[in-house]
């Protein structure tokens, strides 16, 4: 099969997964955690027991494939990588190990937990430290996802140059994301503790990736 089709169909690809990954996570953000907040004890249960598992199916898979699809697309381009994308594709990557290693993983021992209360038992009492690990890393990808979409889309229509002698600033910005990341394995919410806050942490954290790669 010709190379640039390859290209193409893996790009489409990577859009389609994508757009289903970075929707669900923006509606776990911005509407069911806001809604939870809200619900009665026997609505979030229903809610656990019924509608977010369906909804986490559709959200690690479309990480996996997004993640995969962007391989294939990194695999294609070779030397032709930039800076750009170097910084979207750290960011995408922490995003899909965060997904996989540690919201899901505690998703599922709240969804058991609740699983259990709604057929007359007792709450998992790993439940209590489950749910907030699990939000503190998708607030961290809400956050990751703003500068990622940016850079995705800057390599193709504003790149800063490949990765040679742009070393520097690669290490700075790998740096600062590093320490965000290892927030969201250890830390706090902060200020990403409302809608308001992430998405305005997010677009900070743009402009501060953005001013660092700029400086090549």
């Amino acid at each position: 099969m010709d190379q640039v089709l390859i290209d193409y169909l893996a790009r489409w690809a990577h859009f389609l997964f994508g757009i289903t990954w970075i929707g669900l996570l923006y509606y776990f953000n911005f509407v069911q955690t806001e809604y939870f907040k809200e619900a009665d004890g026997d609505a979030r249960t229903d809610a656990f027991t019924k509608l977010v598992p369906r909804a986490l199916w559709w959200f690690r898979w479309g990480a996996a494939f997004t993640f995969l699809t962007g391989l294939i697309m990194l695999g294609l381009r070779g030397a032709g990588v930039t800076l750009d994308i170097t910084v979207g594709a750290v960011l995408g990557t922490l995003m899909f190990l965060n997904v996989w290693l540690i919201i899901w993983p505690n998703q599922k021992i709240v969804i058991e937990s609740n699983t259990q209360v709604k057929a007359g038992g007792e709450a998992l009492p790993e439940a209590a430290g489950a749910a907030p690990k699990a939000a503190l890393a998708s607030r961290t990808n809400t956050l990751f996802s703003i500068p990622m979409l940016f850079f995705m889309g800057s390599s193709a229509h504003y790149a800063h140059g490949g990765l040679n002698g742009n070393t520097t600033a690669l290490i700075v910005a790998l740096v600062i994301i590093a320490a965000l990341e290892l927030n969201a394995i250890f830390g706090k919410q902060g200020p990403m503790t409302t809608v308001r806050g992430v998405i305005l942490s997010g677009l900070a954290l743009t402009a501060v990736l953005w001013a660092v790669v700029a400086m090549v």
